[in-house]
């Protein structure tokens, strides 16, 4: 990275977020940008979570760009190797290579008031951008628990989203800390290698079957010679969980009879009473994220298996203590215990017009306007910020509508002209979260009895969208300039960045020359 280097567009991140915000940036015309990713490939949460059994939930053809549609996906839901070569397809396919700017992870982003621009120090070196697009993702830096005593431990430690492929797992007492998303496909990949497997489980979740299959060629000739059939599935796959929204936004009561259906999936492979009681949720279904699977109850049912119905408390030396006094002796410990999600770390390396932190701005609870930008955070936009989540589809769908918004806030800054800026409206911004909050109140997000990671420290679900994704994206298909402040800076500063050359400008001069 060059000294001084200053850019149109800095986007954080190479997951889908960032990879869609830079193709996006591309068919706008706009080539001066750059994407700044820490580690060193693309792909995000898919290249971070390696682990045995990891998965996607939501089918394929769904879980893929609209504008990058996949006709050779070989399963309909699609293990964790086959999505990071799609995304390294996407890099390629659509020129992203020179825009990425690997081991450069953003250590700190500070807004000049005067210049109006982000300065921006990563490990790779210091930039400036006239806009900033925060697409690091709620499920990218793993969250482990304060357990007393585990600094003692002497075996294995790692969380499930670093995974350490050099620990030989087989013929291990294993301790699976968690029954999330990544759990419940940890524990069948797991358990016919361990000598004993232990799950510690703090509240059981909702599983219902997974319909998985592979693709057959037939199906995948036909996509490739008529496109439209791909657009079809994927449509119909949109439309289904479309039409399920409502009983999660307004009717949760409608959730029994999928309930009954979850009990009948346990009850199928768990046959001891016991056991069957200790994995029974006490909440609504859909509370917490509805898992997919067929091998997590048969693999709990295993003899070589213990369920513990408590969570990790303590650690003294090799034994595990959960809350519940239960001992368990373990040579390895995996936390399956999530991530960062409503305390994100980027959002303390993010310092904005006033000197204050987005981190700071957020300890109430984040909100943003229209999932996208923050006040006091001029030209900052976040993909997958707050209230942009979903608990029963796909998130690519929530993407590329913040990716309209994106394109539309980058034309509205063409249209006014000159070095300028545009910082939301505090008012804007709690009119928008006020909204978002009112509808929550009656989803089963927040009426299910669950305690999940969709709430903050503050109980405020700042997560999920409590609407369906045709609403997203009707919110988020223009910039409405009225919600926003529009900033120039003062004559001086436009003097002094006068003088700042862009990648753009000196490749002009280059071929002047």
């Amino acid at each position: 990275m060059t000294e001084h280097e200053h850019v149109r567009v800095a986007v954080i991140g190479s997951g889908f977020g960032g990879l869609g915000a830079a193709v996006r940036l591309r068919r706008e015309g706009i080539t001066d940008f750059v994407v700044l990713e820490r580690a060193g490939t693309v792909g995000g949460t898919w290249r971070d979570n390696s682990y045995p059994g990891c998965a996607c939930d939501v089918p394929s053809h769904l879980y893929s760009f609209s504008f990058a549609p996949n006709p050779d996906w070989p399963r309909t839901f699609s293990g964790q190797e086959r999505i990071q070569e799609y995304l390294e397809g996407v890099a390629d396919t659509f020129g992203l290579r020179p825009h990425l700017r690997f081991d450069s992870e953003v250590r700190r982003a500070r807004w000049d008031a005067e210049k109006l621009w982000w300065e921006l120090e990563t490990a790779s070196g210091t930039l400036t951008a006239d806009v900033v697009v925060s697409a690091t993702g709620p499920l990218s830096d793993p969250k482990i628990p304060d357990i007393a005593g585990l600094d003692t431990f002497p075996g294995k430690v790692f969380h499930s989203a670093r995974w350490d492929h050099d620990f030989d797992l087989r013929g291990k007492r294993v301790a699976m800390i968690g029954t999330g998303a990544s759990a419940i496909q940890i524990v069948p990949a797991v358990q016919p290698v361990a000598g004993h497997l232990t799950l510690f489980q703090r509240t059981p979740p909702w599983v219902m079957p997974r319909a998985d299959r592979a693709i057959t060629p037939a199906e995948r000739w036909l996509h490739r010679r008529l496109p439209f059939t791909t657009q079809a599935r994927r449509g119909l796959l949109w439309g289904i969980r479309e039409l399920q929204v409502q009983a999660f936004t307004k009717r949760p009561d409608e959730l029994g009879l999928v309930e009954r259906l979850a009990r009948r999936n346990m009850h199928r492979a768990i046959k001891d009473p016991a056991l069957r009681a200790r994995l029974t949720p006490d909440y609504r279904i859909g509370c917490k994220r509805i898992l997919l699977s067929n091998a997590y109850y048969p693999a709990l049912a295993r003899p070589n298996v213990d369920v513990v119905a408590s969570g990790l408390a303590e650690v003294r030396g090799s034994t595990l203590v959960a809350a519940d006094g239960t001992e368990t002796e373990a040579d390895a410990i995996v936390f399956g215990t999530g991530f960062h999600v409503t305390d994100m770390p980027i959002a303390e390396r993010v310092v904005g017009a006033d000197g204050v932190s987005l981190a700071e701005s957020w300890k109430g609870g984040m909100a943003a306007l229209r999932g996208a930008t923050a006040a006091g955070f001029p030209n900052f936009m976040t993909i997958i910020g707050p209230n942009t989540g979903l608990g029963n589809s796909s998130m690519i769908l929530m993407i590329e509508s913040q990716l309209n918004y994106l394109a539309d806030y980058m034309r509205q800054l063409d249209v006014l002209g000159g070095r300028v800026a545009l910082t939301p409206r505090e008012t804007a911004v709690t009119g928008w979260n006020n909204r978002v909050q009112d509808r929550m109140r009656r989803t089963v997000w927040n009426t299910g009895g669950c305690d999940s990671w969709y709430l903050d420290d503050n109980g405020r679900n700042t997560t999920v969208w409590p609407g369906t994704t045709t609403e997203f994206r009707q919110a988020t298909r223009r910039v409405d300039v009225g919600e926003y402040e529009v900033l120039r800076p003062p004559a001086a500063a436009v003097s002094t960045a006068s003088g700042t050359t862009s990648r753009t400008e000196k490749k002009a001069e280059v071929n002047a020359a």
